[in-house]
């Protein structure tokens, strides 16, 4: 009998250990039906930061049509050109670098705004 109640205390201890450990990475406080509130650990993410990629995105299609604003044409497809023919890392970037419509809307709308 003694042994059967030490399992069962042994058995709750790990459980209570366990939510303790999701609720200390977040948690969402619900309230139950009886008005008793509740913290439920919160759900894990996918763990892909989307929302980074999405800015690092941004920020380098924002930094090649505010370039290609400031350079011209003709200085931003020669300077790209100049890295097509470096090592591979250069033509990686020279790929990045490589003027898209968006890039040549971004620069249209920038150079509207800077003189």
């Amino acid at each position: 009998m003694a042994d059967a109640k030490q399992i069962q205390f042994g058995q709750r201890l790990r459980r209570i250990d366990r939510n303790h450990r999701q609720v200390s990475r977040g948690y969402v406080a619900s309230m139950n039906h009886d008005g008793l509130v509740i913290a439920r650990p919160r759900k894990q993410s996918s763990g892909f930061p989307l929302r980074g990629l999405f800015l690092c995105l941004l920020t380098l299609l924002a930094f090649k049509g505010f370039l290609f604003a400031q350079l011209g044409e003709s200085v931003y497809t020669d300077r790209v050109a100049l890295l097509q023919s470096g090592t591979i890392v250069e033509k990686v970037g020279a790929y990045a670098m490589k003027a898209d419509p968006v890039t040549l809307w971004i620069a249209n709308q920038i150079g509207q705004i800077l003189p």
